[in-house]
């Protein structure tokens, strides 16, 4: 039996001119099933689910991005009703919003993509997040969206720009058979992993094993990417946490030191004054 579909319009969401509309929403067994007059990027916040696009239903679960063009029938479904959620970012926007992005861009690449999907000759498009690259536009989305700051609009088509440009790059990554791109990808899991794991003891030995590249290649490969040699690049991730800890919590400074693998808290204020210009004390009285 073929599924009965509603059509969502671009008018009920976008209110006073604007062409953008981002929503984070607890999916049920209550939404229809549905296609749009508007583009849709949807992203996986939290939990696992199906998604039902065209005949086919497929599992999906955190991490997970899906571009969906006008006219593609669709909807999302949590695992179950025992109260387990799937939590769901939606930005949606109208291809009016388009052009405006092309004017943003400089490389022809990036303007050939946004085109196409400006002309509907892109397809439906999945894709695992890596290093959480998606999930940080995507709140920084919610957010500016929510709050509504000056200057939120500007703000949410930037985001959306950097969203089309990481999309176009996934893209690309998935079509193209150069070995570069899965070198380029594993380091930059290795520095995602970095950032994640502030509180461990690590050497570059341990990189080099989890990555799979020479400690001599790897070496370069942050010389290159990130201007820095690798233990530099570390301290300034865990001062770069610390900072935010400072900020956000009310915790001991001793206690933040640890949380980003300082045993030494003199160590730890040496590394963030000569990093910042201040002590970690005057960096939080400063706000």
């Amino acid at each position: 039996m073929k599924k009965t579909t509603e059509t969502l319009r671009g008018n009920y969401f976008f209110k006073q001119d604007e062409l953008i509309y981002v929503n984070r929403n607890d999916e049920n067994f209550v939404g229809p099933f549905h296609d749009h007059d508007f583009l849709e990027i949807a992203y996986i916040v939290e939990g696992e689910g199906f998604h039902h696009i065209g005949e086919s239903v497929q599992k999906v679960r955190k991490g997970e991005l899906f571009y969906l063009p006008i006219g593609i029938s669709h909807v999302f479904r949590p695992k179950s009703t025992s109260g387990q959620k799937l939590v769901v970012i939606n930005c949606l926007f109208s291809p009016n919003l388009l052009p405006k992005l092309i004017a943003f861009a400089s490389e022809k690449p990036t303007v050939d993509f946004l085109w196409r999907m400006r002309d509907g000759l892109l397809s439906n498009y999945s894709v695992r997040d890596r290093n959480d690259r998606f999930e940080r536009l995507f709140q920084s989305m919610f957010e500016q969206y929510s709050t509504r700051a000056p200057g939120c609009e500007d703000m949410l088509h930037a985001l959306l720009f950097q969203l089309m440009v990481e999309l176009h790059r996934s893209m690309r990554e998935s079509e193209n058979t150069d070995q570069s791109l899965p070198k380029e990808a594993a380091f930059q899991d290795l520095l995602h992993y970095l950032r994640n794991n502030c509180e461990q003891e690590l050497t570059l030995s341990h990189l080099a094993h989890l990555s799979g590249f020479s400690e001599r290649h790897l070496q370069r490969l942050f010389h290159q990417h990130t201007g820095q040699s690798w233990f530099k690049y570390w301290q300034s991730v865990r001062v770069r946490r610390s900072s935010e800890l400072l900020l956000r919590t009310s915790d001991k400074i001793q206690h933040i030191a640890e949380a980003v693998g300082y045993k030494d808290i003199h160590s730890f204020n040496a590394v963030f004054k000569r990093l910042t210009g201040l002590t970690p004390s005057q960096y939080r009285k400063r706000e």
